[in-house]
């Protein structure tokens, strides 16, 4: 039987959700159970901070959700199968995360038995859909609650709220909106409320600190993560580690533009060195060991794939039936891929594979054929133009 005086709080410890924490105790007189689910975002000095705060706004619970490694299993693995990146910009950082948040959160609720479940999204963006739909398909019978969204509320009037009640804090200091995850950050400030004005370089967590250019090694077995400048360790380790080499380059910034799933457009500015150095490096090594048509396939499935992780329908049947695809993809995608770093930018400088179809004795391109003749390419030629010329011919197109 559900407690329905317990709330479990989706809390990060920001504005929102500290409003919520106020808001819940205060005036809905519910016992508060704060709960943050780590994707890989927070060290362990974060995530006491994150404590404290919750305890001094007058949490009645505080509880961390590590789900780090199921996340990249479950989710990010498939994110680099498919060499997903968000209308060719974005590699769903902030977005792919929710839906293993929520259903840690649902988890949890259930746990403890609590009658309510409670989310800081407002009521114009993303995440509220993604956290409503895991809740609604995983427990319909726990209720949700969304003060942010359901009041309408400005910054200024949580502001306002937390100083009457004894929370006042210089929240001016955080101008913009930071969300840190394993497979990036997201920042949102004034100006990607706008069309035109670009992220100064103070908004982005990490500042330019390296200038001098290093080459760096990831190497991939069946398309997964397995070692690092001749290193192996696990796919999580590895993410991080080259998030550390990486960012201090200032590589991986960008602003995103794309359709939100209530059918408005969003910009939100973000900052993923390790993931699009990872997809790059992927991408570059699939295009050397898989077929034309392997290729083509994997990169429509993987499209929609990426489409429905951020609208936050991870848990269709389609999307099983799509990794298994995307899974069995990956068996010859085994080698060592070469990246330059520099100032605010990586190139791929080149792959080693056993599986390399460059190596192929047939022919070497724009060089030598060994395994056709001058003739042979002549008459396949022609043929291979009898269709067009066909059409061309009925039609009297004017290219005649």
């Amino acid at each position: 039987m559900k407690d329905n005086n317990k709330v479990v709080l989706a809390f990060s410890g920001g504005l929102d959700t500290s409003y919520c924490v106020k808001y819940l105790k205060l005036e809905k007189e519910l016992s508060v159970h704060a709960a943050i689910v780590n994707t890989g975002g927070f060290d362990k000095e974060e995530l006491d901070d994150i404590k404290d705060r919750a305890y001094q706004l007058g949490a009645d619970e505080f509880t961390v959700l590590e789900e780090t490694e199921n996340f990249y299993t479950n989710c990010l693995k498939y994110l680099i199968f498919g060499n997903i990146l968000r209308n060719n910009t974005y590699p769903l950082s902030v977005s792919a995360e929710r839906v293993f948040q929520a259903i840690a959160l649902v988890n949890y609720a259930k746990k403890i038995n609590a009658g309510f479940i409670a989310h800081g999204s407002t009521g114009a963006g993303n995440d509220q859909v993604r956290f409503d739909l895991v809740f609604q398909i995983l427990a319909p019978e726990i209720e949700i609650i969304t003060p942010i969204r359901d009041q309408k509320l400005s910054r200024k009037a949580e502001i306002d709220y937390l100083a009457a009640h004894g929370a006042a804090q210089d929240w001016e200091k955080a101008k913009y909106s930071i969300n840190k995850g394993l497979w990036g950050t997201s920042v949102g400030g004034d100006e990607t409320l706008t069309s035109h004005l670009a992220l100064p370089e103070k908004a982005f967590p990490t500042q330019l600190k390296n200038t001098e250019p290093q080459q760096v090694k990831i190497k991939f077995k069946q398309g997964e993560l397995c070692g690092l400048n001749d290193r192996e360790l696990s796919p999580v380790d590895i993410i991080q580690q080259l998030e550390q080499i990486a960012q201090p380059y200032a590589i991986g910034r960008d602003i995103h533009v794309g359709d939100t799933i209530l059918g408005i457009k969003g910009r939100v500015g973000f900052e993923a060195a390790a993931s699009l150095i990872i997809i790059k490096a992927h991408h570059s090594l699939e295009k050397h060991v898989l077929g034309k048509w392997q290729q083509y396939w994997k990169e429509q499935l993987a499209n929609w794939y990426g489409m429905m992780v951020h609208e936050g329908q991870f848990l269709d049947p389609v999307m099983r039936n799509i990794e298994s695809f995307l899974q069995d993809s990956q068996a010859n995608v085994e080698g060592t891929v070469y990246i330059d770093l520099a100032p605010y930018r990586f190139q791929i400088a080149g792959i080693k594979s056993k599986y390399d179809l460059m190596q192929s004795d047939f022919g070497q391109y724009g060089e030598m054929n060994n395994a056709w003749t001058a003739e042979d390419v002549k008459g396949f030629t022609k043929i291979l133009a009898n269709q067009t010329k066909i059409y061309q011919h009925v039609n009297h197109l004017p290219y005649d």
